[in-house]
């Protein structure tokens, strides 16, 4: 944060309290001349609450730039009647600090959580998974209740991807009788499949 005109010291005296009531009434009304006064005037306190909020030097430059930034917009909102300017601007800078922590904290929160997620597959996923092997072992099974050329030709059709023509030409057989033998296979298959469901 540049260094400006109050930031040598610390505190404020009595004086410096109502200049900076007076200062930001003038703000209100849009005075660009008291805005700088003010500024040079609560920017060295508003960064060291931030600072010691928020910890982080650059993020703390950031959120008070931010605070000395809502000064200008929201100085028509300060009621003296209420309680002094340096009070109103400290509480808004306390306020922006803590909202910027929170902010951090969630974003850092959500970072984990998303990361959590992307290391653990889905409930769902694993569900399917497990179901998905233990029907293939039950197909496994049912195969192995074929005779061989059943069994062959189921394979060579539906894992293999051939056509009942190609599968005759595979086994060296009669196209009739590869499509009689697939059918009974199919058929068995399916009975013995039905204990799936």
């Amino acid at each position: 944060m540049p260094r400006t005109r109050g930031q040598a010291r610390c505190g404020l005296g009595e004086g410096d309290r109502v200049g900076a009531d007076e200062l930001l009434l003038r703000v209100a009304g849009g005075d660009q001349q008291a805005f700088e006064e003010l500024y040079g005037l609560v920017s060295a306190p508003v960064f060291g609450l931030v600072r010691r909020v928020v910890r982080d030097p650059a993020q703390s430059e950031e959120v008070a730039q931010e605070v000395l930034l809502e000064l200008w917009r929201s100085a028509a909102k300060f009621d003296p009647g209420r309680g002094s300017a340096m009070s109103w601007i400290l509480t808004l800078a306390h306020r922006r600090a803590v909202d910027r922590v929170r902010s951090a904290r969630a974003a850092g929160e959500r970072e984990q959580r998303e990361a959590l997620r992307a290391n653990q597959p889905a409930f769902d996923q694993v569900t399917e998974e497990v179901e998905a092997g233990l029907e293939r072992e039950w197909v496994r099974r049912c195969l192995d209740r074929l005779t061989d050329l059943q069994r062959q030709s189921v394979t060579l059709a539906y894992y293999e991807g051939y056509t009942y023509r190609e599968v005759a030409e595979q086994l060296s057989l009669p196209l009739g009788t590869v499509k009689t033998r697939m059918r009974d296979g199919l058929t068995r298959m399916r009975e013995c499949l039905g204990g799936v469901a």
